[in-house]
């Protein structure tokens, strides 16, 4: 999905290099890159729709037949699990006229029929009926072939049951992709995940541009004047940087420890852990738009869906290493620990719709890094820089 002569021309992406600097000498994106429409497009065209884009999770469509329309940037997509269970994502219109196709959560009771012309589709994207294609009565046309003008599917992949797309259909396999995070929690291996259900699912609606999001989440810069219950438990000083140039960064702490209950009672964690899991946790923002936070008992996904330069929804799902932790003993704990992360992302809100505001100054372009606690935020920046540039 090439961007435009026209919006690469008007796009000024001419100071990215400074962003490749040293991080001493760096700063950052331009503000330009944060409440330009146009800048926001050529992010679609170059960033998001050419790699690894996570759009949903496996959760949101847990039985057969399940449907989700989402969106990516603005194109329309369908996440949906067909009748043997496998998930599948297609471009979420109809091959006749260009409908959207679906338009609201629901349950496939025979088939995706287009509400324009009827028109319907099976589960695996093929067409399957043409209802009067060539006149009252008829379900088919000389010349026309069903057979290519079926669903567009979407190159899709799978991991932690968070659900990333290649619209471009030229990115790298996924596998080699997630090799360097994959490897990083390699003590975790292929866990089975079990969703917390409603009640460990929220949407946050941020009047911020997503890169926000992004950068907040990588650093534990802030934790101190931010997050005051969080470092009540987890310092500043008890936190780490990670970095990785192949397309993550983040922060992991060596002493996570909150207290869902008097007792002090957590979940029941992943068997087999190394020791020094138990009592530690790490955040990594998977980029381009996937935050992830892994501990010994349970791990969740957050992705961000951009509506606008200046509006991002923020989406988490929780999840558990041991369905003894669905259990109706657990009940209190679970609703403690979706209210914890829920709030913490809420603190959150302040300081990047702010960051959003400040960025309509030109008295900032870019700011600065402080080498010793912003290498992850700056990881990212010069990740998107190369991407964009």
């Amino acid at each position: 999905m090439e961007p435009s002569h026209e919006t690469t021309q008007t796009v000024g992406i001419e100071g990215l290099d400074r962003v490749l600097r040293p991080i001493a000498e760096a700063s950052g994106l331009p503000n330009e890159a944060y409440v330009s429409a146009e800048y926001a497009v050529l992010e679609r065209d170059r960033v998001l729709a050419r790699g690894w884009t996570c759009i949903g999770t496996g959760a949101q469509v847990p039985a057969p037949g399940d449907l989700r329309p989402l969106t990516l940037a603005g194109l329309p997509l369908l996440l949906l699990r067909d009748r043997e269970g496998t998930l599948r994502v297609f471009h979420n219109v109809c091959s006749h006229r260009g409908m959207e196709l679906v338009s609201q959560p629901g349950k496939s009771r025979g088939g995706l029929r287009c509400p324009y012309h009827s028109w319907t589709y099976g589960l695996d994207g093929a067409l399957k009926a043409t209802p009067a294609i060539g006149g009252p009565g008829t379900r088919n046309c000389e010349g026309f072939d069903r057979k290519r003008h079926g669903l567009r599917p979407v190159r899709m992949a799978v991991w932690f049951d968070a659900v990333f797309v290649d619209l471009s259909g030229a990115a790298p396999e996924f596998e080699a992709h997630i090799a360097p995070l994959a490897g990083r929690w390699g003590d975790f291996g292929r866990p089975a995940l079990h969703p917390g259900g409603p009640e460990s699912r929220f949407s946050i609606d941020l009047a911020c541009n997503w890169k926000l999001a992004v950068e907040n989440f990588c650093e534990a810069y802030h934790l101190p004047w931010v997050h005051p219950s969080l470092n009540s438990y987890s310092r500043l000083e008890d936190h780490y940087g990670i970095e990785d140039d192949s397309g993550f960064a983040g922060q992991g702490s060596r002493v996570y420890s909150p207290r869902l209950n008097e007792e002090g009672r957590g979940f029941p964690p992943l068997p087999g852990l190394p020791d020094r899991w138990h009592g530690a946790a790490e955040y990594i923002a998977l980029f381009p738009n996937t935050l992830l936070g892994i501990h010994a008992d349970h791990f969740w996904v957050v992705w961000l869906e951009p509506l606008a330069a200046d509006r991002t929804l923020e989406h988490c799902e929780i999840y558990y290493f041991d369905a003894a932790a669905l259990g109706e003993a657990f009940g209190a704990e679970r609703a403690a620990n979706a209210r914890q992360w829920q709030t913490v992302f809420e603190e959150d809100r302040g300081v990047v719709e702010g960051m959003q505001r400040g960025r309509a100054s030109p008295a900032f372009e870019g700011g600065v890094f402080s080498p010793a606690m912003d290498g992850p935020t700056h990881c990212f920046h010069k990740w998107m820089a190369r991407a964009l540039g």
